[in-house]
């Protein structure tokens, strides 16, 4: 089974934001499992579901959701990592549709496969706090 290592976790964290950043859905996608879940409240939103099961589910939410926010942009705070967990969180700045905010991202996997994820929205930033 394929263990994912520090480096490796940090590396999907920033290949992560790079992906988003270029609007890349197919990278941001590639790492997923099949059978993936993963839960947004933003999803609720596109979906009408906070849970987003299965790995073309979640492309063709996020295809959608990309389309409403063309001006999308993050940038990496920081991603804390768990090697034993195998996970990653993913904490960064998003801005979208004229909104900044802080958000982090929390990404488990097993045998080198994105298995789970779950998004975490904070308050919007302000010019001072960013």
């Amino acid at each position: 089974m394929t263990s994912l290592s520090r480096k490796d976790l940090e590396q999907h964290a920033s290949q992560w934001i790079d992906a988003w950043n270029r609007h890349d859905v197919e990278a941001v996608i590639e790492p997923f499992a099949d059978d993936a879940v993963f839960v947004s409240p933003r999803a609720a939103l596109v979906t009408g579901h906070a849970t987003v099961l299965g790995r073309q589910s979640l492309y063709e939410y996020w295809i959608k959701a990309l389309a409403a926010v063309p001006d999308l942009h993050f940038r990496l705070i920081s991603a804390i990592c768990d090697e034993a967990a195998q996970s990653v969180l993913v904490h960064y700045i998003s801005h979208a549709s004229g909104r900044t905010l802080r958000a982090s991202e929390l990404m488990r996997f097993e045998g080198g496969r994105q298995v789970y994820g779950e998004a975490f929205y904070g308050a919007e930033v302000t010019g001072q706090s960013e």
